[in-house]
Parts: C-alpha cells; sequence; structure tokens
C-alpha cells in the first residue's frame, strides 16, 4: 500500500452507513470499547432499518423473539414467540436511546458516494454536504431494495398497486377483489393476514414453498415480569434459542443428516396433515428440499388457503391489463389492488452507493463478476473499509443479529488498532481474498441451496450461493482476530512505540 497521509491515532473517526440493527450493532460494540468518535448516516429519521420501511399486515419476525436481539441487550418483555414488527421497531429504538447512540446518529444523511483521498475516506451525503472519516463501514443490510417483477403491462393496471415494502395503508382492502404475486415469507404473512380481510384474495404462486409450523403462543404478563426479574433467564434462553437455529435448521442447510431428514419430514407432514383437498396439496408441495429457499415459519398460512374466499393459482402470470392479471391459462384475474410480495435484490448490498478505493478503484469494477469479499467483512483495494452483513455471510444458518455480533467484534479490533496509531491504514491482499473465496465456493456442493434442486435469490448468476457453506461457529472462529499476514498494511505513527 503506497504511503498516504500518517495517521498518529487518538480519535479516529469511524462512519458507520445504516443505523438499522447492523449499524447500531457496531455502534454499541464501539462505544464498549471506550471509542466514542463514530457516526452513523441514516437515509431515514428513525433507526430501524428494515424493521422501519416494512409495515405491511401480518410482518413479524420469522425466528423466535428471544434470540433477536442482541446478546448484550437482551428484551424480557416480548409479547410473542414471534414478535410482531412494531415491537421489534420499538427494540432497535430503545436500545439506540439506552445505550446512548442517538447523539451519534444523523438522520436524513444518506450517504451517496464515498472516496478514498489522502489516507482517509471522504463523503458524500444526499443532502449536498460532505464529511470525512478515517474508517468506513457499510452497514446497510440485504433487504432494502425491493424487487419488483418484469411482468407485461405491470404499469396499466387501474388499480392501486403496490410492493409489500412500501405498503399504501391508505389503500382500503376490506371488502375489495386483492392480489398477491409473490408467495415466500412476506407473501405468506400477507396472505395469512389478509384472508379474514379482503372480499376475494387470490394467491399467484409461482412456486410452492415448505411450511414450517410453530405456533405463534403469547407471553402472559407472569413470564415477561419473570425474564424481567432474572437476567440470567433471559441470557440463557437467548443462547439455547440461538444454538437450536444453528444446530438443527443451520445444520440441515448445511449437509445431508438427520437435522434435513427431520425437517422434510416435519414439512410433509403438515402439509399432509392440514391440507384437506389434494389438488390443492399438489399445487402446494415443492419438488425441492427444505431450507433451499428462506425457510417460511406459519402455523396459518395452510388455514388461510382453505377459506373459501381464498384462491391459489399455479399458473404462471403472463401479463397484466388494466383489469387485473391474465395467467397462461389465458384466464383473466379481475382485481381491485394487487400487491408485489416479490422480496428484495439480494445481491444489492451497498449499492447503489459510489465507492471509489485505492488508486480509483470502484465497487462496480470489484464486483464486476459478482458480489465477493473477504471473509464477509472486507476488500482489497479499499483501505480501511468494512461490511456488516457483506457477501456470504451466515445468515441462512443463524440469526441475522448473531453474524452481526461476530463481524462487529471483528471490526472493532481493527478500529482500536487504527484509533490506537498502531496501524493507519488495512486492507486484504488480493492473494488472501482469492484464496478465501476458492475454499468457499469449493465448500458449497453439499450445501441445501446447490444440492436441494431449487432457484433461490440465494444464488447469484453464476450460480454460487450469496451464503455461508461453513457452520456459524466457523465464521466466529474465522472472525475471532485479524490476520495481519492477510492484509496490506500501512503502520501507525506509533507502531513500535
Amino acid at each position: 500500500m503506497p504511503q498516504e497521509r500518517p495517521f498518529d491515532g487518538g480519535g479516529a473517526r469511524v462512519g458507520i452507513i445504516g443505523a438499522g440493527m447492523s449499524g447500531l450493532c457496531l455502534a454499541a460494540k464501539l462505544r464498549e470499547d471506550g471509542i466514542e468518535t463514530f457516526t452513523l448516516y441514516e437515509k431515514a429519521d428513525q433507526v430501524g432499518g428494515v424493521w422501519r420501511e416494512n409495515t405491511y399486515p401480518g410482518l413479524s419476525c420469522d425466528v423466535p423473539s428471544r434470540c433477536y436481539c442482541f446478546s448484550f441487550a437482551p428484551n424480557p418483555g416480548w409479547t410473542r414467540l414471534f414478535a410482531p414488527a412494531p415491537e421489534v421497531k420499538q427494540y432497535f429504538v430503545d436500545v439506540s436511546r439506552r445505550l446512548g447512540l442517538d447523539g451519534h446518529i444523523r438522520f436524513g444523511a444518506e450517504v451517496t458516494a464515498a472516496s478514498w483521498q489522502d489516507g482517509r475516506w471522504r463523503l458524500r451525503l444526499g443532502n449536498g454536504t460532505e464529511d470525512e472519516v478515517d474508517v468506513l463501514v457499510s452497514a446497510t443490510g440485504t433487504l432494502h431494495h425491493p424487487r419488483i417483477p418484469e411482468i407485461d403491462g405491470l404499469a396499466s393496471f387501474a388499480g392501486e398497486i403496490f410492493h409489500t415494502a412500501r405498503w399504501d395503508h391508505s389503500v382500503e382492502l376490506s371488502g375489495r377483489r386483492v392480489g398477491v404475486i409473490g408467495q415466500g415469507s412476506t407473501g405468506t404473512q400477507v396472505v395469512t393476514s389478509l384472508a379474514g380481510t379482503a372480499a376475494h384474495l387470490t394467491l399467484f404462486q409461482r412456486t410452492p414453498q415448505w411450511v414450517v409450523p410453530v405456533t405463534n403462543i403469547t407471553y402472559r404478563r407472569f413470564t415477561r415480569a419473570l425474564f424481567a426479574r432474572f437476567p440470567a433467564l433471559s441470557r440463557f434462553v437467548h443462547r439455547a434459542y440461538t444454538l437450536g437455529i444453528e444446530r438443527v435448521m443451520g445444520k440441515a442447510a448445511l449437509r445431508p443428516g438427520w437435522q434435513r431428514t427431520m425437517l422434510r419430514t416435519v414439512c410433509r407432514l403438515h402439509l399432509r396433515w392440514s391440507v384437506r383437498d389434494p389438488e390443492l396439496r399438489r399445487k402446494l408441495t415443492p419438488d425441492y428440499e427444505p431450507m433451499c429457499k428462506r425457510q417460511v415459519v406459519s402455523d396459518g398460512f395452510y388455514r388461510a388457503l382453505q377459506r373459501p374466499n381464498v384462491e391459489l393459482v399455479d399458473d404462471a402470470v403472463e401479463r397484466v391489463e388494466p383489469q387485473g392479471v391474465v395467467t397462461a391459462d389465458g384466464r383473466l384475474h379481475e382485481l381491485d389492488v394487487m400487491i408485489l410480495a416479490t422480496g428484495f435484490d439480494f445481491m444489492a448490498y451497498m449499492r447503489p452507493l459510489e465507492l471509489v478505493g485505492l488508486d480509483g478503484r470502484t465497487l462496480a469494477e470489484s464486483w464486476a463478476a459478482g458480489p465477493h469479499a473477504y471473509l464477509t467483512v472486507a476488500l482489497p483495494g479499499f483501505p480501511n473499509f468494512f461490511m456488516m452483513t457483506g457477501p456470504h455471510s451466515p445468515l441462512a444458518t443463524q440469526t441475522h443479529i448473531a453474524s452481526a455480533e461476530t463481524q462487529a467484534g471483528y471490526i472493532a479490533q481493527w478500529v482500536k488498532r487504527i484509533d490506537g496509531g498502531d496501524v493507519a491504514a488495512a486492507m486484504p491482499t488480493e492473494e488472501a481474498t482469492e484464496l478465501y473465496n476458492r475454499r468457499l465456493r469449493k465448500a458449497m456442493p453439499d450445501t441445501v441451496w446447490m444440492s436441494g434442486g431449487c432457484t433461490s435469490y440465494y444464488v447469484d448468476a453464476d450460480g454460487i450461493p450469496q451464503v455461508w457453506p461453513w457452520s456459524p461457529d466457523q465464521h466466529r472462529a474465522m472472525l475471532s482476530a485479524p490476520q495481519d499476514a492477510d492484509f496490506d498494511l500501512q503502520l501507525g505513527a506509533s507502531h513500535d512505540v
């Protein structure tokens, strides 16, 4: 790495893009380590990320709420096993306030461009202002760019139409003909919620989903008081749920074994016992393994589909006309409202941010062949730049929060070294990054995303899943401490002093 502006430590400025779950996680870790010179740049007017932006009916967390919270900030007040979205959003609002992070957040400050100049990151914000930081971290998440399907005539629809991530609460749904396009986790939750509201609800299914049945139990006041009185109980249950997800669901995704067999059996029996009509059951039976796509969890979806006012259409959507949707069988399904439950662009990551690294190298150039990273957190050619939930993060085998805590701990170690003057700039080498990615690709074939027989948004254009092919324990081990041999380092002024 060429010599640039020397940094002598003491108050290294850290810029964190995004005040969602990942950004708050890193900010909390930096405060814990005694570093206060950080700023979170948040494009909206409130924290919460995906939980702030998504407000559709029926939205809830699809992992147990007692482990969908930071290990250092348990929440004894969850009201349900799978917390409703407003509770999850409020949790992050409360954590930010309680841990003193609010004063570090610049709201309405979207980072549109960042370039490495003279040993610092120069930021351009959407409001026309600029700023500079010594370390830059992208914590923009993966679920923030809605995917709009390419359907002929979509713009011609005469009724109301919107994506679930941009829910229009001014639109009346009661007593109307509503169509939902898409049947992933979001479509499942929307259909389950709206089945008793719409006069007629049509679900347009491209691919059926396996459904894991889990009853969303309510936590009584006594239970919440018990968890509040004994914090150790919250920590124990948090750990138990986390291990359960990683040891059962996670291992089912990674390799054949009893976990995958059990999950397949549970899903098949749930479908068999819940859906009486053989034809409907046939339409709802996937031809791939559970966990091949993002796993759906619901105890009410099959009941909702069997209501007399709900219809499942598995013929392909051919086009949209002003009156509604025309499927491949030539049938026009007349609708008043069309809801796009078509998910997000999982590969977008921090884009459309214009990121320019060393010697004018752009993110677009680095990712011309697809998103990749060093150990999910860093990129060659981009000094003092790190990512939360970056390419191939273990988001399908553990909770997003558990993954973020691992990455935050690793990034904080680099920040402390830069802040202390030991290191002025650090970026992974091309060789170390390529070696890691070769190992990663070699480990993919046994995973359910490649062997399970489905087409998933986890998989990129080259057929490589953008997920972690090893256990979460290996992610934690690899990110336990920086390996200097894997990095180009510019030593700081206090090195060896």
